[in-house]
């Protein structure tokens, strides 16, 4: 089956070239989380008109390194004039029909699994402000410059047919997502979640990008949280991902083979349950 998505987004971070390896994973992402692997790409760039051309060089070089990591090509692009700066890239991919992930599978009693730590959106926000532990956003930069390839692949061996990414509308949005397209509940435990080094401190301190309340309030009558769940924490699952994990939803007969399909990547996080219907979220 054919694959085709689209996404670019400005700059999140100072570095050039993490800027052009985070943009480049986070538009492969969408591929692997339907099971799929990327084929080819075209890449979508604006740029101010008085900007620095110098910095061009090293964000496409990151983003050529990421797409070659990912065994796709590269086969041309477009660039406009824009108010701000933008890269990114469409994404032709495929999958063979019975690899399919959607997030319309999942089913209760499947396990809940996240691939990638939590917490770009407080720390990149602190960045911006020049608040971020430089060790902690270097952290930051290298999980979201991680291709959630090997991600695809366990997938694709264990048999999921469940799953989404976790980007730009939160944990809990794209949570969201799953449980209505599922028909299911999706029940997190908030102590298991995995979060990026300094995220805890700076969520804790009321840094969050504008997205975190956004989503709280979108979501309002889909996600129920806890009483004894940090005001913080909470606030911190609704927040954006950039080129976050994939939430998978997996049975627990194949949650070994799943785990196992991971190799030298880090393992993926059991982070929850997914329980009978109707449509909601719960963090607790």
């Amino acid at each position: 089956m054919a694959l085709f998505t689209a996404d670019f987004f400005p700059p999140v971070v100072d570095d050039p070239a993490a800027y052009g390896a985070i943009a480049a994973a986070n538009s492969l992402s969408d591929i692997y989380a339907m099971g799929g692997e990327a084929v080819a790409v075209l890449n979508l760039a604006g740029f101010p008109s008085d900007w620095d051309e110098s910095v061009t060089g090293p964000i496409l070089a990151a983003a050529a390194a990421k797409v070659q990591e990912a065994g796709a090509l590269w086969v041309g692009g477009h660039s406009v004039r824009a108010a701000e700066p933008l890269f990114g890239f469409a994404v032709f991919g495929e999958v063979a029909e019975e690899d399919l992930v959607t997030n319309q599978g999942a089913q209760p009693g499947d396990l809940l699994y996240l691939t990638k730590p939590l917490g770009c959106g407080p720390l990149t926000t602190a960045g911006k402000r020049g608040r971020a532990p430089a060790e902690a956003l270097a952290a930051a930069q290298r999980g979201m410059a991680h291709l959630n390839r090997s991600a695809a692949a366990a997938m694709r061996a264990a048999g999921i047919r469940a799953a989404t990414d976790v980007t730009g509308f939160g944990l809990l949005g794209h949570a969201a997502n799953l449980a209505r397209g599922s028909g299911v509940r999706l029940v997190f435990r908030a102590v298991a979640l995995p979060l990026y080094e300094g995220a805890a401190e700076l969520a804790a301190a009321g840094v969050f990008s504008g997205a975190a309340g956004r989503g709280r309030s979108a979501l309002a009558d889909l996600v129920e949280v806890a009483a004894g769940v940090p005001l913080w924490l909470a606030e911190l699952c609704f927040d954006a991902e950039t080129s976050g994990g994939l939430l998978v939803a997996v049975p627990p007969e194949r949650e070994e083979d799943f785990r196992s399909g991971f190799g030298d990547d880090p393992a993926p996080v059991l982070v929850g349950e997914v329980a009978a219907g109707p449509a909601a979220v719960r963090l607790e």
